[in-house]
């Protein structure tokens, strides 16, 4: 592996190929947010770790305050791991974090940290984990409906009435017609919803609803969909809105961390999205974060898929090589 860190959502990875009882190394910069980062490891009594961003006009303008957990593991016959207490820290340089660990091992590591969180110097902030890419993409699919935010927001001209689990929403026939083909054949053929002008969603709240709207009419912004993206995605399945579904298995995907994970697992296999089952697949057995969630994992199991265990039992067959001495 080298100085190379491998990363996935929240969590980044280097594996060392060796380290000796007296010896620093350094890893290759990795992306996590809007920040670069490294780690580097100083070995003698102690092997002492280090977390930090790149220096850059970023860091400096915009520091890191982060929450997140380390954990070191060695790759010989015992497999012993060593987690960190949950670290809060506002990071700028080398020496903001150190954490040591007292360890006689020496050869393969593995060092990865989770982060749980990353705001801007404290700051709350939605642009960490919904990249400004993401974000563009999902404004300018809609951009051509940017015009009839108004409209929406003060249901001029509505002639649709959206009834929620606990609510209703007014909107335009025309609007949800071009975004979703089944919204189009409930409005242009003989069926209850055209007679009636009104719709039922009541498998979404309003607030939900009010979301899936915004997108539809480009006016969605970054927290309302990062909030209700999963509920976004079951619309956009459900009634076939061309380009949600995959900008929903993005962000999904970028936020995958250790509390979601199986979460995410399930929602991949019920709307049978490959790149985020893929995702899953590697946080869990690649980068081995399945032993330390072994009681989450029974209870997964307890309600699983068959077919989906099946396939689980065989990704980590496929990935559980012996390591060479």
């Amino acid at each position: 592996m080298g100085d190379k860190v491998e990363t996935l959502g929240r969590l980044a990875q280097w594996k060392i190929d060796n380290i000796g009882l007296c010896s620093y190394q350094k890893s290759d910069p990795f992306k996590v947010g809007i920040w670069n980062w490294y780690f580097s490891i100083v070995r003698n009594k102690y092997l002492f770790i280090h977390l930090f961003p790149e220096p850059s006009p970023v860091s400096k303008d915009q520091p890191p305050f982060a929450r997140f957990v380390l954990r070191v593991s060695n790759s010989g016959s015992s497999r012993s791991f060593h987690i960190s207490p949950v670290q809060e820290k506002l990071l700028r340089t080398h020496d903001d974090f150190v954490w040591s660990v007292e360890t006689t091992f020496v050869g393969r590591y593995t060092i990865d940290v989770e982060f749980l969180d990353l705001k801007i110097n404290g700051e709350e902030t939605s642009s960490v984990w919904l990249s400004d890419g993401n974000v563009q993409s999902v404004a300018s699919q809609s951009s051509s409906l940017r015009v009839l935010s108004r409209m929406l927001d003060e249901a001029k001209h509505a002639d649709l009435t959206i009834m929620t689990a606990d609510g209703s929403l007014r909107a335009h026939k025309a609007v949800l017609s071009a975004s979703s083909p089944v919204f189009q054949s409930m409005f242009h053929h003989n069926l209850k919803e055209k007679e009636s002008s009104t719709i039922h969603i009541e498998d979404m709240s309003l607030e939900s609803c009010t979301a899936l709207l915004s997108f539809l009419y480009g006016t969605i912004n970054k927290k309302d969909f990062s909030k209700h993206r999963l509920a976004l995605l079951g619309a956009a399945n459900k009634y076939d809105i061309g380009g949600l579904k995959d900008i929903c298995e993005e962000s999904l995907l970028e936020g995958i961390h250790s509390r979601n994970v199986l979460e995410m697992l399930h929602e991949a296999w019920l709307y049978q999205l490959p790149k985020l089952k893929n995702g899953c697949f590697v946080y869990l057995f690649e980068f081995g974060k399945v032993h330390d969630m072994k009681d989450e994992m029974n209870i997964f199991f307890q309600n699983a898929d068959r077919e989906l265990m099946l396939e689980m039992f065989q990704e980590l067959l496929s990935v559980s090589k012996p390591c060479k001495s």
